[in-house]
């Protein structure tokens, strides 16, 4: 019988892996929580309208990348392929943003049908992080801040440039749009195949074109800085002012859009040259007409998302995890007795008092017999600090043996009573 295999682009998290993730994930929460962000949680799966309506029905997300599919009422139903337009809808649902302002963070799977590559992956992880309500550059400096902070406490941002830009209003883009459409219809054969076909679906993705002669016809372009309105103007220099102030470096790129409809004003990508071509890590922006566009009252949003899988390869390969990540196990119970009842039982009550009056303490009792050699053996591949062993001694005795397996330390024979003390003070040192 042929086995069954994870579906192509979406793989499986081992054990040994999640340490690390978990790492990042913790690393985020107390970062983002420090700026005052809650977390909120929306399902999965979306109707296939709020994508249309907010990514854009012509863009490559919807066209080709969605997993869209009909559900047993026949309504059209999408795996979510970002977050963003599904915070806005759970927030309008339930009331959070009429009158208010919220600063929220949210993380978890997103989908998009694309062709499996290293950090880009069909089932593939983001950490989003969403401000609405407020509509200066002061919350958009602090996002920026914020990723900043992060970078710096993981020990990675001096591989990381942030490159930003102001989109401007909805009507400053649109005016650009159309010189840049007038521009490169002229010469609409001298630009490569995919922004040919993006000169009449999305031709400001034309402006981060990856293909050098179009980059070089770009050169001579209109430019959307020339176009910028002045509350535009003015609303990203307090930005450029605010990240110069707090000592944060920016590179501003004239040419960096992002890839979805809804953005407006402030831009932004940290971007590192160790992943390749996949050098993004974290992107987003200021996204004022979303709201509305989704049924809400007008309103002001900016936000921004980071890819969990293109982290965790930047900080293995600059080897920034903590040589220390959490083990299984701090303690490991060994139990090999002639009376194999009488040391299941003496072992698991051990392991729940420990449990009980230790908090947090890892504990493996183990589980399925075996040797004492074997089990020993199974207690060092825990990665435990400390065995405690329960032998016909120390079952005769009220005793038990802790024996280091990491490190010089002696192994010692306990009263019962006085092992939770004992073992305090040990995992203290």
């Amino acid at each position: 019988m042929k086995k069954i295999q994870a579906i192509r682009g979406m793989n499986d998290l081992l054990p040994e892996q999640s340490a690390r993730w978990q790492y990042l994930e913790k690393t985020v929460a107390d970062c983002v929580a420090s700026y005052g962000y809650q977390e909120i949680r929306f399902p999965i799966v979306e109707s296939t309208d709020l994508f249309k309506r907010s990514i854009g029905e012509v863009t490559d997300i919807v066209e080709k990348e969605m997993y869209t599919f009909d559900d047993r009422n026949g309504d059209s139903i999408t795996l979510r392929p970002e977050g963003t337009a599904s915070c806005v809808r759970a927030c309008e649902q339930h009331g959070l943003l009429y009158n208010q302002t919220q600063r929220l963070w949210y993380t978890g799977p997103m989908f998009r049908y694309e062709r499996p590559q290293k950090g880009r992956l069909r089932q593939f992880h983001q950490i989003g992080v969403e401000a609405y309500g407020m509509p200066g550059p002061d919350i958009d400096a602090e996002l920026l801040l914020l990723t900043a902070s992060l970078w710096r406490q993981m020990g990675i941002l001096d591989a990381l440039t942030l490159e930003i830009n102001s989109l401007g209003s909805n009507a400053a883009r649109e005016s650009f749009k159309a010189a840049l459409v007038d521009y490169l219809s002229e010469r609409k054969d001298q630009l490569d195949e995919d922004s040919q076909r993006r000169l009449d679906s999305n031709p400001l993705r034309i402006l981060d074109s990856k293909n050098p002669d179009t980059q070089k016809l770009l050169d001579a372009a209109p430019s959307l800085s020339d176009y910028l309105d002045d509350e535009s103007r003015a609303h990203f220099e307090q930005v450029q002012r605010l990240l110069t102030e707090a000592g944060v470096p920016f590179k501003v790129n004239p040419r960096l859009v992002r890839g979805l409809d809804y953005y407006s004003k402030t831009v932004f990508e940290w971007v590192t040259d160790k992943l390749g071509a996949q050098g993004t890590v974290c992107a987003g922006g200021r996204y004022d007409g979303l709201i509305e566009q989704l049924g809400g009252k007008p309103n002001t949003a900016v936000g921004f998302a980071m890819g969990v899988e293109r982290l965790i390869l930047l900080l293995e390969a600059l080897d920034k995890f903590p040589t220390s990540l959490p083990n299984a196990a701090d303690i490991y119970i060994v139990a090999a007795s002639n009376d194999a009842n009488a040391a299941q039982c003496a072992a698991a009550n051990m392991a729940e008092r420990v449990r009980a009056e230790l908090p947090g303490c890892r504990v493996v009792n183990h589980c399925g017999g075996g040797s004492f050699k074997s089990q020993l053996k199974k207690a060092d591949r825990s990665g435990a600090a400390f065995a405690l062993i329960l032998g016909d001694q120390e079952l005769e005795q009220a005793k038990v043996l802790m024996k280091p397996l990491r490190g010089q330390g002696e192994q010692q024979l306990l009263e019962q009573a006085d092992l939770v003390s004992s073992l305090s003070n040990a995992l203290e040192d």
